[in-house]
């Protein structure tokens, strides 16, 4: 029994000489990132220049609130007609649109330590102190299912002993949100001012309607009487035509009346 723990002990100093012959030890840093779905968001603000002043400027939004935006840097440019105008060219009255298109992307960044140093303490299976070579002690995390070569064969972290020299592994992995912004600024002229009318104005005044009167009804004048016609007509004519009548009448008479014999 004892020769064959003497064997074994040679057998792990026999490694760790190798090891430590052939690997310096040292940190090795690995990253690995995996992306996800991006999403993108666009948001539109409207404004009007209120006041300019060297680089500082002062917008009055949509919504009513009053913005200043100061040191405008002298390459921010606006998008007005074709040109490019710069902060010094705007002017109050102008209108401004700024359209941001926002894309956030998910991103799972792994960092993998890889270090070789001697082992000082262990936990396992969770973790492992190593004594790196400038004298310094740092923990590490042990993966799930990590094996170590010792003599030839893979063991776990409950075969390793203080003072072995081995190489051990640390795993970080974290949530990272790329966010990229882009802006694109476009602007409108203000109208040209009114120019003034030359000359005398002529200022129509039209009268007020008067008030709607109720019309009252007024008593009917009284009709005139009727005047009474001349009498144009004379009474000689209807005593001729008795006279004729009676004329008549007596020589009917004589013609019937029986005379004597």
């Amino acid at each position: 029994m004892n020769i064959s723990k003497q064997k074994t002990q040679l057998a792990i100093i026999s490694v760790c000489l190798l090891f430590s012959a052939v690997v310096i030890a040292q940190v090795k840093t690995e990253k690995s990132t995996k992306q996800g779905q991006p999403t993108v968001q666009s948001t539109v603000e409207r404004g009007e220049v209120v006041n300019v002043s060297g680089n500082d400027l002062v917008v009055k939004m949509e919504n009513g609130e009053i913005r200043n935006f100061p040191n405008v840097p002298d390459s921010a440019r606006v998008t007005v007609d074709g040109q490019q105008l710069s902060v010094h060219d705007l002017k109050p009255g102008m209108k401004l649109e700024r359209t941001t298109v926002t894309t956030t992307t998910p991103q799972t960044v792994t960092t993998v330590h890889t270090v070789t140093g001697r082992v000082w303490r262990v936990n396992p299976p969770h973790s492992v102190v190593l004594r790196l070579q400038d004298g310094t002690h740092e923990q590490f995390q042990i993966p799930d299912g990590q094996k170590f070569t010792i003599d030839g064969k893979e063991v776990d972290a409950f075969h390793l002993r203080q003072g072995m020299q081995i190489s051990a592994t640390k795993i970080v992995t974290e949530p990272v949100d790329v966010v990229a912004r882009e802006s694109k600024t476009t602007g409108q002229m203000p109208p040209p001012p009114t120019e003034p009318i030359q000359g005398p104005i002529l200022i129509v005044v039209t009268p007020a309607a008067p008030p709607a009167q109720v019309a009252q009804a007024e008593p009917a004048a009284p009709q005139p009487a009727p005047k009474e016609l001349p009498q144009t007509a004379s009474q000689l004519p209807l005593l001729g035509l008795l006279g004729a009548m009676m004329v008549l009448s007596g020589v009917v008479v004589l013609a019937v009346w029986p005379r004597p014999h």
